[in-house]
């Protein structure tokens, strides 16, 4: 060994003592190691080895739903302390709930002689009634593994809180007595025959949806404001990253209930697409439909003036020339969101029923508010041209819409 590796030695001693020599044709010659290295398998199989956080199983939701957490961590001096949640680690398993169907929940067998759409028809129900258990069940962890904690562990106020989570409290017996009442009727095959009259005298107590709907815009706002709080953001981002939160954040929980609200229709049509024409409970369901619609209807409609009735009260004004009565008189918000000049000034541009008004977010006794930038314009004095989608224009700014006259 001693007269092998000596010439080694020599030619490694001359190849990074001489400047430029490596690049001569000289082949770098590595010594053998006699040191164990463990197979990648067997390394990378330790992680199976760590025991998973138990937490029920929970569904993947369909829809896509818009992440309002922004995890940025300058102001706290410890986040780059090693833990076990960090994005080093590896990360965690998501849990997420199996689609169940009906026909594999009750071990449907062939001969119980089903038609197609008598199968497709039960299929229908059970989605009904295994999303009410979904529902139910993300109502309970929204309170124990949000609300609780913060309030426990004094990351938010009481007040806060309660302007965060409104009546997510009130909801929870609601959903669970219309899952009572779909357990109760089914039969012990596992099938259900009218679920019709359930429907048409459980869905009216759903009118209790608008003040919790009504009061999303606020909370939404108040919570987005509360994460610029180190203790929120870090609370949020480890509840974000544990099993239990299907990669969900807190308002993704929160508008829950919505979403159910405005897929009741959906899920009515399909249980009655699915009805023979002879059953009575096509008429209910027809019924029913009828109702929901005209529940949604109403609470989009409330929803709608509350949005509206917030942000007229966060409009600043600096003169009491910008004031208009049109302003004070809209009941709906038709869109906003921010604009920018030419010049990089970005607006925040609200377009209610009769009148456009351009603003500068500002924070204003910690609170986000919107000062008025130009004097409001009637909606019956804009030149409005509809644009293919995908259309650009640069020729129509903002900045060139008001000259030295403010024309």
């Amino acid at each position: 060994l001693v007269n092998y590796k000596r010439p080694i030695y020599l030619v490694l001693s001359k190849i990074c003592c001489v400047k430029g020599i490596q690049r001569s044709g000289f082949r770098k010659v590595q010594e053998p190691s006699n040191k164990r290295v463990k197979p990648l398998s067997r390394v990378t199989s330790l992680a199976n080895l760590i025991p998973p956080v138990k937490a029920t199983p929970l569904k993947r939701f369909s829809q896509t739903l818009q992440r309002s957490i922004s995890f940025r961590s300058e102001s706290r001096p410890d986040i780059l302390a090693p833990r076990p949640w960090s994005r080093n680690a590896a990360p965690s398993s998501t849990k997420r709930r199996d689609s169940k169907l009906w026909s594999e929940t009750f071990d449907v067998c062939v001969n119980q002689m089903l038609t197609s759409k008598e199968i497709k028809r039960q299929e229908a129900i059970f989605e009904l009634s295994q999303g009410e258990e979904d529902l139910i069940e993300d109502l309970k962890l929204a309170k124990k593994a949000y609300h609780d904690p913060m309030l426990k562990l004094s990351i938010m106020t009481e007040q806060e809180l309660n302007q965060i989570f409104g009546t997510l409290d009130s909801l929870i017996p609601l959903h669970e007595d219309l899952l009572r009442q779909l357990r109760d009727i089914r039969k012990p095959d596992g099938s259900t025959e009218h679920v019709g009259p359930i429907l048409v005298g459980w869905l009216p107590c759903l009118s209790s949806y608008d003040s919790y709907c009504s009061n999303q815009v606020a909370a939404k706002a108040l919570l987005d404001h509360k994460k610029q709080d180190h203790r929120v953001q870090d609370f949020l981002q480890r509840c974000l990253e544990s099993p239990f939160s299907r990669k969900l954040d807190l308002w993704n929980f929160l508008d829950i209930p919505r979403s159910r609200l405005v897929k009741y229709p959906l899920l009515l049509r399909e249980i009655l697409r699915h009805t023979p024409n002879d059953n009575p409970d096509q008429q209910h369901l027809e019924e029913a439909i009828n109702i929901i619609q005209g529940i949604v209807a109403e609470i989009n409609t409330k929803t709608g003036e509350s949005e509206c009735r917030y942000y007229k009260e966060r409009l600043l004004y600096l003169e009491d020339g910008q004031k208009d009565s049109l302003i004070d008189s809209s009941r709906v918000l038709c869109c906003h969101g921010e604009l920018k000049n030419n010049r990089g000034v970005k607006l925040h541009v609200f377009l209610f029923q009769e009148v456009l008004v351009i603003t500068r977010a500002i924070t204003h006794n910690e609170q986000l508010c919107y000062q008025l930038y130009r004097q409001p314009i009637p909606v019956k004095d804009l030149l409005l041209e509809d644009l293919q989608d995908g259309e650009v224009r640069l020729g129509g700014s903002l900045r060139g819409a008001f000259s030295n006259n403010e024309r």
